[in-house]
């Protein structure tokens, strides 16, 4: 069996105060660490280490002072502290500076021997609220000897592209840090069990804590079964995902019935999307 061992930690930062929730998230990954030492990866909310404050005591000009570099002295605290710990850490996502002065949401997967193995800017902001830049392209990465991950963000989700092109690059599990304060949190899970099953792939979906958000963490699996939910306090989800599984789901069908995936692969090339200009490319190998 090839299976990854999560731990989806639904918290909270301290509104505006960087050094400090440094310390809160660097405490509790270390909390995880020694309470389930069997876990491999860990993730967090959306703009955890950016210290957001909840909606309605945002500051529009926030992002721009904490904004940071990607790599540089954050990310070198998270490289240090996966190192320490032995684990993958997904620390939620951050406001990057790019070069061109343009401020990112970006979402980082960082591997035990505390090299970056991945960096998503997130392609669709939740606007007009969200006034960060959008990047332009979908990333997976792998986990040796296990299989391999997406990252989206949030809104991310609520665009069926995203989980799409996830999947057709191979991700086997979507690592998707949120931070939804609002009451359409009900639709983003029904997104969750919608991409998972249309996509044959897990989906860990970990939103910030009250007050930061309203919580509701969930797991899902390929064929769209919620296989846990948090409340909306501070919460640790710990699963252990078979990615076999997902071999299994796509090549017998969720509820041994319904083989998207495989369709796809079968009929997609000859399927004109006028929307795109393009047809669904046979998947790499």
């Amino acid at each position: 069996m090839r299976t990854l061992a999560v731990a989806a930690l639904q918290t909270s930062p301290v509104p505006h105060d960087l050094e400090a929730t440094w310390e809160r998230y660097a405490d509790r990954v270390r909390a995880v660490r020694a309470t389930f030492p069997h876990v491999q990866l860990v993730v967090v909310p959306e703009l955890l280490l950016a210290a957001e404050a909840p909606l309605l005591q945002a500051r529009s000009d926030w992002m721009h002072e904490a904004a940071v570099t990607v790599p540089g002295p954050l990310t070198d605290r998270i490289c240090a502290l996966a190192r320490e710990t032995g684990l993958w850490l997904v620390p939620g996502s951050l406001y990057e500076r790019a070069g061109d002065g343009r401020i990112h949401n970006t979402a980082i997967a960082v591997s035990p021997e505390g090299e970056i193995a991945a960096s998503y800017r997130k392609v669709f902001p939740w606007q007009p609220y969200e006034t960060t830049a959008p990047g332009g392209e979908f990333v997976v990465f792998d986990l040796p000897g296990i299989g391999r991950a997406g990252l989206a963000i949030c809104y991310d989700g609520s665009f069926p592209e995203t989980a799409r092109q996830l999947a057709w690059l191979g991700a086997e599990v979507i690592i998707q840090p949120t931070l939804t304060t609002t009451r359409d949190r009900e639709m983003e899970l029904v997104c969750a069990r919608a991409n998972a099953w249309t996509n044959q792939v897990y989906v860990v979906n970990v939103n910030g804590a009250d007050p930061a958000a309203v919580g509701a963490s969930a797991i899902v699996d390929p064929e769209g079964i919620v296989r846990q939910q948090a409340g909306g306090g501070e919460e640790v989800l710990v699963d252990v995902l078979d990615l076999d599984a997902v071999t299994r789901v796509r090549t017998h069908g969720s509820a041994g019935l319904n083989r998207p995936w495989e369709q796809l692969a079968r009929y997609g090339s000859t399927i004109h999307l006028p929307a795109y200009g393009a047809t669904f490319q046979p998947v790499p190998r």
